[in-house]
């Protein structure tokens, strides 16, 4: 493993910097750095998730999503470096196709809510689309990897039949919306 932080504060940030991996300073605003805070905003949320009763084929995989998200975030902290590959986008469709074949087709769009673990897996997929966001952000500035943007787009996807999954699981069917309900 490469280097350990010893001492937690540094100092080098109070002046609105921050280091990248490649050991270049940018601005705690710049897009490079507003992605990396989405996906590990991303991260941290997928980890309350994992702290619920959540199904082993759920965990296994959000178990790996996150290691793969610490990839992608080292991967937007040094220009230039590639972690995330297209073999895992693929990995992640086989697992929304597996996870979506026993849910029914959808009529009309749902709302966040149900059960708890499905509002929390509701909060991550609306994280994942900001991380998304931030990232093409990012593309508009600076040369990247494309196919992080191309996982965090399947990701949210996953995430949110896995949602639907939870609430299934819990029987609790999908919460859906009422266009105009107060009228």
């Amino acid at each position: 493993m490469g280097h350990r932080l010893s001492k937690i504060y540094t100092r080098t940030g109070d002046d609105g910097t921050t280091g990248l991996g490649d050991g270049a300073r940018v601005k705690k605003t710049s897009p490079r750095v507003e992605a990396m805070g989405a996906v590990d905003e991303l991260n941290s949320v997928i980890g309350i998730l994992l702290t619920q009763d959540v199904p082993e084929d759920i965990q296994a995989p959000l178990t790996d999503i996150q290691h793969e998200l610490f990839d992608l975030g080292g991967e937007l902290s040094i220009p230039g470096r590639t972690a995330i590959t297209e073999a895992q986008v693929e990995r992640l469709e086989a697992t929304l196709d597996q996870l979506n074949a026993g849910l029914s087709p959808l009529k009309e769009f749902i709302l966040p809510g149900g059960s708890q673990t499905s509002a929390t897996c509701h909060l991550a997929r609306a994280i994942c689309r900001r991380a998304e966001r931030r990232t093409h952000a990012l593309s508009e500035v600076e040369k990247i990897n494309v196919v992080a943007a191309k996982y965090l787009n399947r990701l949210s996807d996953l995430l949110f039949v896995m949602a639907r999954v939870l609430n299934a699981r819990a029987g609790r069917g999908d919460v859906l919306w009422q266009p105009g309900k107060n009228r």
